[in-house]
């Protein structure tokens, strides 16, 4: 998704945060626009989260109803606080600093304003140096790239990205797995890709024969597969970003909050609820490394 762009600003792991010049924090602003302490939300009894909109199966609305693996994520946290979950789906930004600062610290420009808790942020150390005004928290599960496939067009060996130099393969439009597939082995591999607008929509086209696989995140291929589909997990060289950690934001004025969300998503990987929202919709979960 559009939000990992931002990821490829981190520095080395040897040295984390430095060279970092610390940003500003919003200061004497209204406290609508920096959002509420977790003394607040308890009196008041809800706590607002940001989902993506349109992101089965980890946030989307049918019927008036939102659901997903993300929706059921926040409402484990809003019980573990004692309050009401209330769900606010946003539209993704050109990246990551766009959705904190949109969604999490500031606020858009024109009737913006931040909800306490962001869901399905991907978590990079480094990264974390880069955005001060916001905590990274709360990991709750691993994503990795995989490859969905047609088992009538792969009989015998799953497909792997050389094999795009002439078989076909189904991607969301600049995604990563379409901006590696383009440039994989000098862009040999480009030959080979259909785009489409979402994840979603790539796997409908592998069913429906237009393509023989599909590339993504694990999730949402499995999301997408039905009869007749396969997926597995090859290595991918030169895949500088094939797998990451999802997990939460918060305003970094509230550092309660902050815990208050993470002993709440520890507890739901302690003690399988978490594993059991992951089986509700058919997906495999991939423990975080915490």
């Amino acid at each position: 998704m559009a939000a990992l762009a931002g990821l490829a600003f981190a520095g080395p792991a040897f040295a984390r945060c430095e060279g970092w010049v610390p940003q500003p924090k919003p200061q004497n602003v209204g406290r609508d626009v920096v959002g509420k302490d977790l003394d607040e939300i308890v009196e008041r009894g809800w706590i607002e989260f940001a989902a993506y909109e349109d992101f089965p199966p980890w946030s989307w609305e049918e019927g008036g109803k939102v659901q997903g693996v993300d929706i059921e994520i926040g409402r484990l946290i809003a019980e573990a606080l004692g309050v009401e979950p209330r769900f606010r789906l946003v539209a993704a930004g050109e990246n990551l600093d766009a959705d904190l600062r949109n969604y999490v610290w500031k606020g858009a420009v024109v009737g913006g304003r931040v909800s306490n808790v962001m869901l399905h942020v991907p978590y990079d150390s480094e990264y974390a140096c880069r955005v001060e005004q916001v905590v990274f928290t709360g990991q709750y599960a691993d994503e990795q790239i995989a490859i969905a496939y047609r088992e009538d067009a792969y009989p015998e060996d799953p497909p792997v990205p050389a094999y795009f130099r002439i078989d076909t393969v189904a991607v969301e439009n600049d995604s990563i797995s379409d901006f590696y597939l383009t440039s994989f082995a000098g862009g040999q591999t480009a030959q080979g890709v259909r785009r489409y607008p979402s994840h979603a929509a790539a796997m409908e086209a592998l069913a429906a024969g237009e393509t023989m696989a599909a590339m993504g995140p694990l999730a949402q291929l499995e999301a997408g597969a039905g009869e007749g589909i396969a997926i597995h997990q090859p290595p991918l060289p030169g895949f500088a970003v094939s797998h990451w950690t999802a997990g939460v934001a918060v305003h970094m004025a509230y550092r309660s909050l902050g815990y208050a969300v993470d002993d709440a998503i520890r507890a739901g990987l302690e003690d399988g609820r978490i594993d059991a929202i992951f089986e509700q919709y058919g997906l495999t979960h991939l423990p975080p490394e915490r």
